[in-house]
C-alpha cells in the first residue's frame, strides 16, 4: 500500500466520522431547541403562578408538599444544559477532524485535497444550512409573578427563508437562498467538476469562475450577519438572543471553501503551465 492511498484511507475515514459528529451536533441542538421550547411554557403567567404557590406551599409544609412542577422543570433545565453542552462538543469534533482534511494540503496531491476539500465543504454546508443558528426569547418581569416570557424563536438559515417568505419579506429571503443556499451549492459542486474532470477543456475555461465567486466569498458572511440583525433588531424588546453551532457550522464553510477555491485554482493553473 502506497503512502497516498493510506492517506486517502485516512481521509475518507475523518470524512466519515466528520459526518457522524456533524449529525450527533444537529441531532443535539435539536434537542436543545426542543427542551427549550418545553421550558418556555413554563413560563407564561398560568404557569409562573402555579410555580409560585408551589413554592410557598414547599415552604409551608416541606416534605408534606410535593412540587412535582418544580421538578419537572428542574429535569428539563438538567436536559437542557446536557444538550447544549453535547452539540458544542460534537460540533468541536466535527471542527477538529475538518482541520485534519485541511492540513492535508501539506501531504497529498493538489487534486485529491481540492476533491476530499470539495467533500468536506459540502458537508459543512449542510449542516450549516440545516442546524439551528440563533435563538431569540423576547421576556419581561411582571410583579408578583416573576419573569414572563412573551415569545421565543429557533431558526437555522433554511427555517429562517422560509418565514422570511411566509412574512412577506420575499427581497430578504430571496438575498439569502442567492448568498447562502444557491452561490455556495454551485461553488462545491464547481469544484467537485473541476477536480474530477480537470482535463477538459470547461475546467480550464473556469478559471475565472473561481476569481469572480472568490469576490462573493465573503458575501456569505456578511449576509448572514445581516439577517442576525434583522432578527435581533425587532421593536418588541428582544432580551435574550443566543448565537446556537450551525452559525459555526456555516462560518467554517465559508473558510474552506476559500482555502478549496485557491487549491483548485493553483491546480488548474499549474497544469496549465505544464
Amino acid at each position: 500500500m502506497t503512502k497516498n492511498a493510506v492517506w486517502y484511507s485516512v481521509l475518507v475515514a475523518v470524512l466519515l466520522w466528520m459526518g457522524y459528529w456533524g449529525m450527533q451536533a444537529y441531532h443535539q441542538a435539536l434537542v436543545y431547541e426542543e427542551t427549550t421550547a418545553e421550558l418556555v411554557s413554563y413560563n407564561d403567567s398560568a404557569q409562573q403562578a402555579s410555580l409560585q404557590f408551589d413554592k410557598m406551599a414547599k415552604e409551608l409544609l416541606g416534605d408534606w408538599y410535593s412540587d412535582t412542577l418544580s421538578q419537572e422543570r428542574a429535569g428539563l433545565e438538567s436536559k437542557q444544559e446536557d444538550a447544549q453542552r453535547n452539540a458544542q462538543a460534537y460540533t468541536l469534533y466535527f471542527m477538529c477532524l475538518l482541520l485534519v482534511v485541511l492540513f492535508s494540503f501539506f501531504w497529498i496531491p493538489l487534486r485529491a485535497f481540492t476533491f476530499l476539500g470539495s467533500l468536506a465543504a459540502m458537508m459543512t454546508l449542510l449542516f450549516g444550512l440545516i442546524t439551528p443558528i440563533l435563538m431569540v426569547t423576547i421576556h419581561k418581569e411582571f410583579a408578583y409573578v416573576g419573569d414572563i416570557i412573551l415569545s421565543f424563536e429557533s431558526k437555522g438559515v433554511l427555517g429562517s427563508i422560509l418565514k422570511l417568505y411566509r412574512g412577506g419579506d420575499v427581497i430578504v429571503a430571496g438575498v439569502m437562498v442567492l448568498f447562502s443556499v444557491l452561490l455556495p451549492i454551485a461553488k462545491v459542486f464547481s469544484l467537485l467538476f473541476v477536480s474530477v474532470f480537470m482535463e477538459s477543456k470547461f475546467a480550464h475555461n473556469i478559471i475565472g469562475f473561481f476569481k469572480i465567486i472568490g469576490k462573493w466569498s465573503m458575501v456569505d458572511v456578511f449576509v448572514v450577519a445581516v439577517f442576525l440583525v434583522y432578527l435581533t433588531s425587532n421593536k418588541a424588546q428582544i432580551s435574550h438572543a443566543e448565537v446556537e453551532v450551525g452559525l459555526y457550522f456555516f462560518m467554517a464553510y465559508v473558510m474552506v471553501s476559500m482555502l478549496v477555491s485557491l487549491s483548485a485554482d493553483k491546480m488548474l493553473l499549474t497544469l496549465k503551465n505544464n
